[in-house]
């Protein structure tokens, strides 16, 4: 499977402690998307972010680090420009401390997949 990564999973140490198997397919760049960096970094909307593609065998040990059964990080499918998908986490802003919010109404991840869905949001290999 893969995984947009932005923040401490770019770096292949850190990842290698959350997941068996470390493997990249490269550096890409998602259109419509932006960092912010709270208690731990996040994803708002608008802009541009740069990161790496982190492939994983099995998701659950990632959906464990990011906290997504807590309700810290929301697990959502983000397309690529080829016509596939990849995985990325995005954080709760009121949960990191961040004083941007997602747009919309209802729960948080709802209004980010709507975002996603509403704004060609896009993924681009670089590599």
């Amino acid at each position: 499977m893969a995984v947009f990564v932005y923040g401490t999973l770019t770096n292949r140490d850190t990842a290698a402690r959350v997941v068996d198997a470390v493997e990249y397919r490269g550096r890409a760049t998602v259109d419509g998307l932006h960092r912010v960096d709270g208690r731990y970094p996040t994803l708002l909307p608008g802009g541009r972010v740069e990161g790496r593609t982190l492939l994983v065998p099995e998701i659950e040990p990632l959906d464990r680090y990011e906290g997504v059964e807590r309700g810290l990080y929301v697990r959502v499918q983000i397309p690529t420009a080829d016509g596939g998908h990849v995985e990325t986490y995005i954080g709760d802003p009121a949960r990191l401390g961040v004083a941007d919010e997602w747009p919309g109404s209802g729960p948080f991840p709802e209004r980010v997949r709507t975002y996603i869905r509403e704004h060609d949001v896009v993924l681009r290999f670089e590599d």
